[in-house]
């Protein structure tokens, strides 16, 4: 079982490494930092030195369906603690969003590629604000997910 776990934890590394494309110039930031850009400005920041924006999760619900399968309800919240608004988000995930169906992700456009944006309808996250998004998805562990890149 902990090789299994090791295993896992091995391959969301590769896959979260491989998925943070986002960077400053040509050079991708990569596993644990943040693509950030602020006024015009791009750095590439780790993710526990980024103090400007946050995911925080809520268990709001969970059941079970008729036979049997085990479903939770997540809110997400991103928290934009700067006086500048987000105008654009990126947040990766992998293959732990297992949703419930099609349906089961509001309030934010899940990309061909997997990661997470703002709606259309949700142009940005105003300075000091918040906004929420959820989804249900099989089982109750919380999906991994990680700001791949935000510009303010």
């Amino acid at each position: 079982m902990k090789i299994i776990s090791f295993i896992c934890i091995f391959l969301l590394a590769i896959a979260l490494v491989d998925a943070n494309h986002y960077g400053c110039g040509v050079a991708p930031c990569g596993f644990g930092r943040i693509c950030h850009t602020l006024r015009g400005f791009c750095s590439c920041v780790e993710i526990v030195h980024c103090l400007d924006v946050n995911l925080r999760s809520n268990q709001m619900a969970q059941w079970r369906d008729n036979s049997g399968v085990l479903f939770t309800q997540y809110d997400i919240t991103i928290t934009n603690y700067l006086d500048v608004d987000i105008t654009q988000i990126f947040i990766g995930t992998d293959c732990t969003l297992e949703l419930r169906d099609y349906q089961s992700l509001w309030n934010v456009v899940r990309l061909p590629n997997g990661e997470l944006t703002l709606p259309s309808y949700q142009p940005s996250i105003n300075k000091n604000a918040s906004y929420t998004f959820g989804f249900i998805v099989r089982g109750d562990r919380l999906p991994n997910m990680a700001i791949l890149a935000v510009t303010y």
